[in-house]
């Protein structure tokens, strides 16, 4: 269906959140707590639908759980929305309240009798040198809650730091850390000499920590502390089985530095860490060391925020 035959969805809870990336899809059955009690993923993100078969994909996906609940109510947020998705979906501008995304929600209706209900994404417009833009990373903010003014740090890709005040989404800034691991780890000097640890080395991401939070102007910024991962090894401090654990702790804990400079934090505060993978503890152990007390959230915030909006439609 095309885009012009999008209409807002009606009330109610969804059977379905659907977590449609460009690598991978993902879908999450809703039990009756609100919960998710079944998932299904497979490979089939964005990128590989066919002639953009959307809703064929997601037929023949659900298929088990449409013949035991019917017609599926589905909600839908992330990159299935973005320009390269199904829906490209607006984004919402900052500051924003869970009423102020579920008014700009949209509702396709399915053959079959199941509906999609997309989520929007969020921009911060007055970010430089362009409007920042998250998608996805909303609900978890969402499903955290919005009662306590606090900075939120959500780990990822594309790790986000936002602002929560006065029950809304203030504003957000983007840190490409993970996107600078991923691509240095695997297509740098590091991959060649780099070996694979047996278990996370903590000593080495302590280290690399330390390393970022260095405030001698001999050790200059980022693109220089980069090549200490090569140096140490040269030297005979960092062995192979250390590189990649001391270039996490380099690259995470220089993202906390650029945000205690960006004003987001200061050592003392308190910050929220909210995401459902390792990277959780690696951003709590990166904020103790940068003197910040932290609180974390629910492991399925997802899925609580883009239920609580979905509610609002």
């Amino acid at each position: 269906m095309s885009a012009d035959a999008a209409k807002r969805g009606p009330k109610g809870v969804p059977d379905v959140v659907l977590d449609w990336g460009p690598a991978n899809f993902r879908a999450l059955l809703i039990g009756p707590d609100g919960r998710a009690s079944e998932q299904i993923d497979t490979p089939e993100g964005i990128q590989s639908v066919a002639d953009g078969d959307f809703s064929g994909l997601l037929a023949r996906t659900l298929t088990p759980w449409r013949q035991r609940r019917g017609p599926l109510s589905i909600v839908a947020a992330g990159m299935i929305g973005s320009r390269n998705g199904w829906l490209e979906m607006p984004y919402v501008p900052t500051p924003a309240s869970p009423a102020d995304l579920a008014a700009a929600a949209r509702r396709l209706e399915l053959e079959g009798g199941d509906t999609v209900t997309f989520l929007p994404g969020l921009t911060h417009r007055a970010a430089r040198p362009y409007p920042d833009v998250m998608r996805g990373e909303e609900t978890q903010l969402v499903g955290f809650g919005l009662g306590r003014d606090i900075t939120v740090v959500l780990p990822g890709t594309h790790a986000k730091w936002a602002r929560i005040a006065g029950g809304r989404i203030e504003r957000f800034q983007t840190f490409v850390t993970g996107e600078i691991f991923s691509t240095l780890s695997r297509h740098s000097f590091l991959a060649k000499v780099a070996a694979p640890p047996d278990a996370p080395d903590r000593e080495a991401f302590a280290r690399g920590l330390a390393a970022a939070r260095d405030t001698d102007p001999s050790a200059g910024a980022l693109l220089t502390r980069l090549f200490s991962v090569r140096t140490g090894w040269l030297a005979g401090k960092i062995a192979p089985g250390a590189m990649i654990d001391y270039l996490s702790g380099l690259v995470i804990g220089w993202e906390f530095v650029e945000a205690e400079r960006g004003g987001w934090c200061k050592a003392g505060d308190t910050v929220a860490v909210v995401g459902d993978d390792e990277l959780v503890a690696l951003y709590c152990r990166a904020a103790e060391a940068s003197g910040l007390a932290v609180v974390t959230g629910p492991e399925d915030a997802a899925v609580r925020g883009a239920l609580a909006i979905a509610a609002l439609v």
